[in-house]
């Protein structure tokens, strides 16, 4: 293995100089709609930035890179590689204060010493920095880098521990913080990822995943830059005005790895017409990885089926799982269809990943494969104690692709880094993942994350399946986001306990009565589907619903925000108990 991604990418810069690693498609049919770049290319330009961004600061400062997708993001990265500059990267600060005020905190916890950009975003990027109070001279352009080229014998000596990038999670479930990963967890990830899915340098890597999330990053851009291959990128904001793109970039450039959440495969089911599906080839897909948010079983179903027509193998659907913290990749397979198991709905309340027995009512389960190259132990969260096969626990990860813990957050780092398990004789060093699963015959099963698991009358429920239900039964509903969550109430007697609230986006115009209607055959659902009543329910408009860069619900901010009653929905109905603790 080589002693950093640096060196790995100067290696094939060598072997492949003339070869296309990375193209950028912004539209089929315009003349400048596909830009490349090739190993040669590539491997020149970072050594300019390299150049210029040692004449700034020194290996082991950070610089932060606010680009729009395309090549020159790739290429500062490739810069800040070769510099042994830590890379951050992030969004561009946008035009939203609360876009703009995440983008300062990560620079502020990062204590970046250079911001790097192209020409086409130094405008807004210079008013950023400038609100932020930070140097002009602080920004450094990119795009049209003309410092020399750093030979070899100038370049940093790295290593193993050297610390590549800080990978600031999406804050779902709390404030985001910088992820430090190292040439060693980057190398050691992407060839778990080699030998789990069989890659080489004729694999070639697309998506349209944004650049700043660990997906994208070190799921579709690093991998081929390891193996020699190549990769097709498209931006988010394409994929979502045009999502038969993204199978017809799979089509036309020969894309044998792919990758998305749960919700693309959806909208690609729903909303890519016959007509655009008469004109695909999938046949050659390999690997269509859904990960990052929780998969549901009719999702790939109905996209397996939705595209058979177009030659899709429902072999090429892979469930995955993976996070920032365990550089990305933590477990997948594939070359077998996905393996979902109907599991008793009462077990699964109760913890126990259990079949359903006579007339039971059941839940599909996804697997998402195994796991490569960890340790892996589902404990108890509260205990800390280690749980038998089948029972739902947090997931406890320990491996090389594992990072190195939170940025300078050294309490965060401990409690999160290096779990214990309970007893006379505790095994330390774990990963706590804060998500919750279980492994059943050597499958690992994900059924959703600790902080946002909902206790009712003790029975536990997962917000995903609830919200996901209603969609799928609600046509009004398909296409948007809702967040399910419950807020503390105290009942007649006086006893606290927590009540159901659904808050979810409608599509289209309604009527009192339209939504009085619909408002009623949601709260059926909710309580045929999962025995529970839905104490609060708030309909309303398109992009209400807050997200994660990467487009995960944020259920705590959406419950801080119901519960001080911010927004104005279109709907919203509160049984007594929770209206006695709102109002």
């Amino acid at each position: 293995m080589d002693a950093s991604l640096s060196e790995c990418i100067r290696r094939n810069a060598v072997a492949h100089g003339d070869r296309q690693v990375i193209t950028f498609l912004s539209d089929f049919d315009a003349d400048d709609g596909r830009i490349s770049i090739s190993y040669a290319e590539l491997d020149r330009r970072a050594r300019s930035i390299a150049a210029a961004l040692l004449d700034r600061c020194r290996p082991g400062d950070r610089a932060l890179l606010l680009h729009p997708e395309g090549l020159d993001f790739a290429v500062a990265f490739v810069g800040c590689l070769y510099a042994g500059v830590v890379a951050v990267p992030s969004p561009l600060p946008g035009r939203y204060q609360h876009h703009q005020r995440r983008v300062t905190a990560i620079a502020a916890d990062a204590q970046v010493s250079v911001v790097l950009t192209d020409e086409q975003s130094l405008k807004s990027v210079g008013d950023w920095a400038a609100a932020a109070g930070r140097p002009g001279n602080d920004v450094l352009v990119t795009s049209d880098c003309e410092a020399p080229p750093l030979r070899d014998e100038l370049l940093p000596v790295l290593g193993h521990d050297s610390v590549a990038l800080l990978q600031y999670t999406s804050g779902s479930t709390g404030s985001p913080k910088g992820v430090v990963i190292t040439h060693g967890n980057l190398l050691h990830n992407v060839d778990a990822l080699q030998r789990a899915f069989g890659l080489d340098d004729s694999t070639r890597f697309g998506s349209w995943i944004p650049h700043y999330h660990d997906m994208g990053l070190m799921g579709i851009l690093l991998p081929p830059l390891y193996l020699g291959g190549s990769c097709v990128l498209m931006s988010p904001t394409t994929f979502l005005k045009r999502p038969h793109w993204w199978l017809r970039m799979v089509d036309e450039y020969d894309i044998t790895w792919t990758a998305g959440p749960n919700f693309a495969f959806e909208l690609c089911s729903r909303q890519i017409t016959d007509e655009q599906i008469a004109g695909l080839d999938l046949s050659r897909l390999r690997f269509a990885c859904n990960g990052s948010e929780p998969v549901q079983a009719t999702t790939l179903t109905g996209f397996a089926k939705r595209f058979a027509s177009a030659g899709l193998r429902a072999e090429a659907l892979n469930p995955s799982y993976g996070m920032a913290e365990a550089t990305v990749f933590v477990s997948g397979s594939g070359f077998r269809e996905p393996v979902v198991r109907r599991v008793d709905e009462r077990s699964l309340a109760a913890g126990l990943l259990e079949p359903v027995r006579g007339t039971g009512t059941g839940r599909d389960l996804v697997s998402c494969g195994w796991p490569h190259d960890y340790d892996v132990r589902i404990v108890a969260p509260d205990t800390r104690t280690p749980l038998p096969e089948g029972t739902v626990g947090e997931i406890w990860l320990r491996g090389p692709s594992v990072a190195q813990g939170y940025w300078d957050n050294p309490e965060a780092t401990a409690r999160t880094f290096d779990a214990a398990t309970a007893g006379a004789d505790p095994d330390h060093g774990y990963l706590r993942t804060g998500d919750l699963g279980a492994v059943l015959d050597g499958e690992l099963f994900i059924t959703g994350r600790i902080k946002e698991m909902l206790i009712l009358r003790g029975r536990n429920l997962y917000p995903q399946d609830i919200e996901y239900e209603v969609r799928d039964r609600h046509p009004e509903l398909q296409g948007m986001f809702g967040a399910a969550f419950t807020v503390p109430v105290r009942d007649e007697d006086g006893l606290e306990e927590e009540a159901l609230v659904l808050v979810h986006e409608i599509r289209g115009r309604h009527s009192d009565d339209e939504l009085n209607a619909l408002a009623s055959a949601i709260g059926r659902t909710v309580f045929q589907e999962f025995g529970a009543h839905l104490a609060g329910l708030q309909l309303v408009r398109r992009g209400t619903v807050p997200r994660t860069t990467s487009g995960k619900i944020q259920r705590l901010e959406m419950r801080e925000r119901f519960c001080s009653q911010q927004g104005e929905p279109l709907l919203s109905k509160t049984d007594a108990r929770l209206a006695r603790a709102l109002f």
